[in-house]
């Protein structure tokens, strides 16, 4: 079968037919390696050139009238902080043109943008064994468990279902916790014929974290598998996608890592179902794009994700690359180490049965957001690893940058009123150069977002899928907002962070809340008052100094004022519960939920 063929009502067939080849992002050694390197080389030209039209810009309309050190430390700032929308603007270019352009329109005319790789030998049966995986800590048990019943009963509707196993891979240091994920696996085991292909085994340290969970897995039972699909707590995936997904590295044995393209479970969250919906829609062309040309050094999320058992454990040791530090986001760097030894890593840019909660309110966003931050830093010390491929230490850079940008633009913000205060002649400074170039980095921001919201309006019956035309239009509207109150409110917390980072605090790796119960105003208050303060202190010198730069700031400032009570209302359950019985922010799985959906709302 061709993965996500089945978009649009668009048969096996006429999917097979459209893109056996077509595509250079065709697995495990069929690019054409020349063609790829040029496909790299108009990446890098088009956002060098855009990063520099935007530094020399701000340089010289932040320059007017003569250098000061405020408006330096502000160039340093917009050259710290442009890339990463830069290059998000030109991997949702290209995958919109991948999906709508001239080779892709035929594609897209028929609903087929997902037959973007296809799975050869479709019909031979699957001769490797898999170890399903799911890694735990003090997780609700019962929570994660239905999710991997589910995975099982979808597999064993397949014709494949004996070449699986599932793992349960615990580092719980909960007693109580411990205790129910024993009784639960045991239950599971006793309730059915095949409890052999149900392991539960807990670790009594946390050594390595989760990649050691994994990775002591992987060397004690890894010789019975040939690939092993890590799951998170969170994560559900239906079984016809990861027969799929193992179809294709059966078919090209020097396929390393394959990602599937996850995407969120419907959700009574507000804020769970705003920021899916935008990820949903703006995930799909930016993963199209990015897969056009880092080729087999794809990303890996560490879930939802195939591992090849063998050349993992042989060539993916993280011990030893931090000294005696523990690396906290393993899943890139495995990526690179995967690909440093010829194996190839890849993402396939589309949506097909993978899912994954994302955080119920804002407060657990962006503790989610910090460990992140505190995994992604560490590889500042990665990059210079030997024999990496030029592509893979380019991930390691840009994950690094994902967040290095942040607190550059909390400080551009911080200088503004300074700025103004600066200028030598208010009157003649080039406003209308600041003007388009500021309207330039929001639509560079947007641009994963607009490009995907073209995509759904271009594909026929996409829109129809989202719950229709109105419900598609003021889902799309207010996640634009949402999104930019999430970033000016995220902000400031990843620099306060990155401060505290520097100076030897840390964040925890343990348990996460991952449903919603809401969030008194007492505790939101208590998480954002710095965004509070920040704002009205910068608000108060920029209606003095100057009211116009005040408005033009809203939209990327008006977060620091709304956190609090954006907070509150985006965790309440009661407005939860109103969108997902209108259908606000829905995605197509609240509308046509698969079984494997209806299962998960079943068991719940």
């Amino acid at each position: 079968m061709t993965i996500g063929a089945e978009r649009d009502g668009m048969s096996k067939a006429d999917a097979v037919t459209k893109v056996e080849c077509e595509s250079l992002t065709t697995p495990a050694g069929l690019d054409a390696r020349a063609a790829l390197t040029r496909r790299r080389w108009v990446v890098l030209t088009l956002n060098l050139a855009t990063w520099l039209l935007v530094v020399l810009v701000t340089a010289n309309a932040l320059a007017h009238g003569g250098w000061t050190l405020t408006s330096a430390i502000m160039v340093i700032c917009v050259a710290f902080g442009a890339p990463w929308p830069i290059l998000g603007f030109w991997n949702a270019v290209i995958g919109l043109w991948q999906l709508h352009g001239s080779r892709g329109g035929s594609l897209a005319k028929s609903g087929s943008g997902a037959a973007f790789w296809t799975s050869t030998g479709e019909s031979r049966p699957i001769t490797v064994n898999t170890a399903v995986l799911m890694t735990v800590r003090n997780e609700d048990p019962a929570r994660a468990l239905l999710r991997l019943k589910i995975v099982k009963s979808s597999l064993d509707r397949t014709p494949d279902a004996d070449r699986f196993a599932y793992f349960v891979l615990s580092d719980t240091n909960r007693p109580d916790i411990s205790a129910e994920e024993e009784r639960l696996v045991a239950e599971w085991q006793a309730a059915g014929p095949d409890s052999d292909r149900i392991i539960y085994r807990r670790r009594t340290d946390n050594k390595g974290f989760k990649a050691g969970n994994v990775r002591e897995f992987a060397t004690r039972w890894g010789g019975d598998y040939e690939l092993m699909l890590a799951l998170d707590a969170d994560s559900l995936m239906s079984g016809e996608t990861i027969v799929d997904l193992v179809r294709i590295m059966q078919a090209h044995p020097r396929l390393g890592i394959l990602q599937s393209l996850v995407v969120g479970t419907p959700s009574s969250s507000a804020f769970a179902r705003i920021f899916q919906f935008g990820m949903r829609l703006g995930m799909r062309t930016y993963t199209m794009g990015q897969a056009w040309w880092v080729g087999d050094c794809g990303p890996f999320w560490g879930h939802n994700a195939l591992v090849r058992i063998k050349p993992y454990v042989e060539h993916c040791e993280l011990d030893g690359l931090l000294g005696g530090k523990q690396i906290l986001s393993h899943d890139q760097v495995e990526a690179v180490l995967m690909r440093r030894a010829g194996y190839e890593v890849r993402v396939l840019p589309v949506e097909a049965g993978s899912y994954e909660d994302n955080p119920p309110d804002l407060i657990e966003f962006m503790q989610r957001d910090n460990r992140w931050c505190q995994g992604n830093l560490q590889y500042l010390r990665l990059i210079g690893l030997p024999g990496l491929k030029p592509v893979s230490r380019f991930q390691l850079i840009w994950a690094i940058l994902m967040f290095l940008g942040v607190p550059a633009w909390t400080l551009f913000a911080a200088l503004l009123p300074l700025m103004v205060l600066n200028a030598q002649n208010i009157a003649d400074f080039p406003w209308h150069v600041v003007e388009m170039l500021y309207a330039a980095l929001i639509v560079m921001h947007l641009a994963p977002k607009l490009a995907g919201i073209a995509d759904a309006v271009m594909t026929p019956g996409e829109v129809r899928r989202f719950g229709g035309s109105a419900r598609f239009s003021l889902s799309a509207v207010g996640e634009i907002l949402f999104s930019l109150i999430l970033g000016s409110i995220t902000t400031i917390r990843t620099s306060m962070f990155m401060i505290a980072l520097v100076l030897g605090k840390s964040i925890a790796w343990n348990g996460q809340q991952r449903d919603g119960a809401g969030r008194s105003w007492r505790a939101a208050f208590e998480a954002l008052w710095p965004q509070l303060v920040f704002g009205i202190s910068l608000y108060l010198a920029l209606a003095v100094i100057s009211p116009q730069l005040l408005l033009w700031s809203l939209p990327l400032t008006a977060g620091y004022l709304l956190a609090i009570p954006f907070a509150v209302f985006t965790a309440s359950p009661a407005v939860g519960s109103f969108f997902r019985r209108h259908g606000v922010a829905g995605i197509p799985e609240d509308f046509a939920p698969p079984i494997e959906i209806r299962a998960l709302d079943a068991g719940r």
